[in-house]
């Protein structure tokens, strides 16, 4: 390891700091959810997923995020994970509105069951949210 390599440490405080700043309760919960099963697989989520990779420069928070919902939405049974990170979305300033027509687009590519699968999982987390109904468009 190099002398500018950070540590394992540095990697989870700088990871943990991205996902404070994009999740809420519901993305802390999935990693404490992992902490007697599987808590490297916890610590790689953070330190590598946010700390090396949602921590770089070249997109916002808003862009990752409109990919991951793309990306999640075209590789089906995702839901559990395209509900937190609806909610990320909207934590990082995205609307409802730009998070559906990430599913409508998403349904010439992935097909219809793969965006209403997204579009329900929305509907779940717009809910506890208290955004719906949505204005019409």
């Amino acid at each position: 390891m190099s002398d500018t390599a950070a540590t394992r440490e540095e990697r989870f405080a700088s990871g943990m700091a991205v996902l404070d700043a994009m999740h809420d309760a519901s993305g802390h919960g999935v990693i404490e959810s992992l902490a007697d099963i599987a808590p490297e697989l916890g610590h790689q989520i953070v330190a590598w997923g946010y700390g090396d990779i949602l921590s770089r420069p070249g997109l916002d928070p808003q862009q990752r995020e409109l990919v991951t919902l793309g990306l999640l939405t075209a590789m089906g049974g995702a839901e559990a994970q395209l509900e937190v990170h609806i909610a990320a979305s909207l934590n990082v300033g995205l609307t409802p509105e730009q998070i559906i027509e990430v599913f409508l687009q998403s349904s010439v590519y992935c097909g219809f069951p793969r965006a209403l699968n997204a579009v329900g999982a929305a509907r779940r987390v717009f809910a506890e949210h208290g955004l719906l109904p949505l204005p019409e468009a």
